[in-house]
């Protein structure tokens, strides 16, 4: 099957415009034959909010909102999936999250788990865990952004048997970064898909939004850890396209009698694996 990544730059509040810009890029992904469209975090809202009473102005509903209508209307025209970074709007509760979409409609919600910067200042921390989603082509776990610096989003994905990772994302520049070297993100990435023997697509936007620049560079990464599409540009808006088989049997390990999944020793972890991390002195 065909994975499209979207690289875009959505403008902060236009939600109308973003909308109608992702429609195109995801109506020219699927004209190309993907079957899989992953767009950015926050893609129709844009990402830097002044406060929480304009990010609430601008969130809706899931799945009972505008966006996610329009957008599933565009998946069964097409015959498509798509995940979509949105802001969603529960209650009285804000979260950082992403609409998963089928050829036949809405399919279920991701919501962030780890929030960044000032993010805790905005969206509640995601209260669902990392579901996996039964979808046409396979298994498919979400993860959104700085979810992807945490070793246990990957496992969790993996340990639900996804075949692909779907990550929307805004990555930023990492304090200490070369100019010539690339996003943090996309090693972690790698490492990623590397450990946990998962395909992983990372959608990206591009721009800078009230002072703050995004690293673009979305890619897509095999089960090995290989990019097979992208790094996408800084600076451009783009869409990454790549082939991928998760048909049973496909899977192999990183070599010919090895695989990180299989070749895990949970009796020696046991002990030393802990939930909390003791604190300096």
């Amino acid at each position: 099957m065909l994975v499209a990544c979207i690289q875009m730059e959505p403008v902060i509040g236009d939600k109308q415009a973003n909308v109608a810009r992702s429609l195109s890029l995801i109506a020219d992904a699927a004209e190309r034959g993907a079957e899989l469209v992953v767009l950015p975090e926050l893609a129709n809202t844009g990402y830097v909010f002044r406060d929480k009473q304009e990010a609430t102005a601008l969130s809706e509903l899931v799945p009972g909102g505008e966006t996610t209508a329009t957008w599933s209307d565009i998946a069964r025209r097409c015959r498509i999936s798509i995940v979509a970074g949105i802001a969603e709007r529960d209650g009285d509760v804000l979260f950082n999250s992403a609409v998963v979409i089928g050829p036949d409609g809405y399919a279920g919600r991701f919501r962030k788990v780890h929030l960044w910067g000032d993010e805790k200042k905005v969206f509640d921390a995601g209260d669902l865990g990392f579901p996996v989603f039964q979808m046409p082509f396979g298994k498919m776990a979400v993860a959104i952004c700085y979810d992807g610096w945490f070793p246990e989003t990957y496992r969790a994905a993996a340990f639900q048997g996804a075949d692909i990772l779907c990550i929307p994302t805004n990555w930023v520049p990492m304090p200490g970064q070369p100019a010539d070297r690339q996003a943090m993100a996309n090693t972690l990435v790698m490492a990623g898909a590397h450990s946990n023997n998962m395909f992983i697509a990372c959608a990206d936007r591009v721009g800078v939004e009230r002072g703050q620049p995004f690293e673009g560079q979305s890619l897509i990464v095999d089960r090995r850890g290989w990019p097979i599409a992208g790094p996408a540009s800084r600076e451009r808006e783009e869409i990454l396209i790549a082939e991928i088989d998760i048909r049973p049997g496909s899977r192999r390990g990183v070599g010919a009698d090895n695989d990180v999944l299989q070749d895990r020793r949970p009796d020696v972890y046991a002990g030393i694996v802990p939930c909390s991390i003791a604190q300096p002195g």
